[in-house]
């Protein structure tokens, strides 16, 4: 099994991203405080993974899209969607629980017309809907704070009206937010017939619809889409990540949300490499830790399955880009005993061009030895992974 693996910072640098609603015992009874997680070293402004998740399928359905979402259905106090990745590529990427009530609130939602687009659900000999769950291949973690943030407290006004402005209190802060991903590859879509939570994707009627267009693995008891259908909607998901859009308060403090470093690889194993090569120095700022990186990437050598790719903006932590480049030219001095090579890629308009290094380029004649690190700005780095997920000598990452 492979998984895509990252982790991403997001440069917020007076901002509001995902807010807590109004704060208990707020004299004023307007006050709208940020999510964060108090400690005793600090206050770590937070954006919660379910807050990203839906930044990330915003993005994904943007017009011209190729993204098809799952349409949804509300009962009460539970949503659910068609619970159909035969047909919905949110509901392969993303999972889904969808476990309807019975009584009352059965009869009400069969017929509701919302509800019968819905992809209908197996009915048991009691006229019972059964549930279908599944576990989403792609995960991420909370967003939090590099370093603790100072939460500024500001006064507002709506004052467009006649007479005197109405007040209000808002919050905001300067921090790098960092955050971790993974995409089970292999379970992007393959779709489990289990008779077990998380893992009954499938039940009679979806089957029926599996049959038809994906291919019957019967030792593992799943159905599986065609090779070229899977990449599809894999590399869709990686479209969206580069071009995130989304976030609280945009209005009033505009932040980019589309991450200004990456850091990513195909490996063997779900487990995160990359966690521990970012954090802060002694003064709250982002720093790249090298001697981490190059433990992640001796450790795990034999894991990684593909290049390594990075993701940086220029202008960004320039001074932290400068000790790559410099760790690179170290490793380039090593010859055959380097652990890795650095490899940037083109600015270029075509994304395909990729040019070596000074170093490299000298030492064109013979082959590059360790790891091979490919940098350049986090959408053409995006589109590098793409193009390895297409190649057809890489297929064997989504077995």
């Amino acid at each position: 099994m492979a998984f895509v693996t990252g982790l991403l910072l997001i440069d917020a640098p007076a901002s509001a991203l995902n807010n807590a609603g109004g704060v208990q015992g707020d004299v004023t009874e307007n006050e709208v405080e940020v999510k964060a997680i108090r400690t005793r070293e600090g206050i770590y402004p937070y954006v919660s993974a379910q807050a990203f998740r839906y930044w990330l399928r915003n993005t994904l359905t943007q017009p011209g899209s190729v993204w098809k979402a799952s349409p949804m259905y509300r009962e009460l106090k539970i949503a659910y969607t068609a619970a159909d990745p035969v047909d919905y590529w949110d509901d392969d990427l993303f999972g889904y629980v969808r476990a309807p009530g019975g009584g009352d609130s059965a009869t009400r939602r069969r017929s509701d017309p919302k509800y019968e687009k819905l992809t209908p659900l197996e009915v048991n000999s009691k006229g019972e809907e059964l549930a279908v769950t599944r576990l989403s291949p792609f995960r991420v973690s909370t967003f939090v704070s590099l370093a603790p943030a100072t939460v500024v407290r500001h006064f507002e006004s709506m004052s467009r009206h006649d007479g005197d402005p109405i007040p209000y209190i808002g919050q905001f802060y300067r921090a790098t937010l960092k955050g971790l991903f993974s995409l089970d590859v292999h379970a992007c879509g393959t779709f489990s017939y289990r008779n077990k939570t998380g893992f009954r994707n499938l039940d009679s009627v979806r089957i029926e619809k599996a049959k038809k267009l994906a291919n019957h693995i019967e030792d593992e008891n799943v159905y599986r889409l065609p090779l070229e259908d899977r990449i599809r909607r894999i590399t869709t998901l990686f479209e969206g990540l580069a071009a995130l859009d989304g976030g609280a308060k945009q209005a009033l403090h505009y932040t980019d949300v589309a991450p200004a470093l990456v850091v990513m690889a195909v490996t063997k194993g779900g487990n995160h490499i990359f966690g521990h090569v970012v954090g802060a120095n002694s003064h709250g700022l982002p720093k790249l830790k090298i001697e981490a990186l190059k433990q992640s990437l001796a450790v795990f050598k034999n894991e990684i399955l593909s290049d390594v790719y990075i993701g940086w903006v220029r202008g960004y932590l320039d001074d932290e880009r400068a000790k790559l480049d410099a760790a690179g030219e170290q490793e380039a001095a090593k010859g055959n005993d380097r652990l890795f090579h650095l490899h940037p890629i083109s600015d270029a308009d075509d994304q395909h061009v990729e040019q070596n290094s000074p170093t490299e380029q000298q030492q064109s004649v013979e082959p590059a030895t360790g790891i091979r690190v490919r940098i350049g700005h986090p959408r053409r780095v995006y589109q590098a992974l793409i193009e390895d997920l297409k190649k057809p000598e890489n297929a064997s990452w989504l077995e």
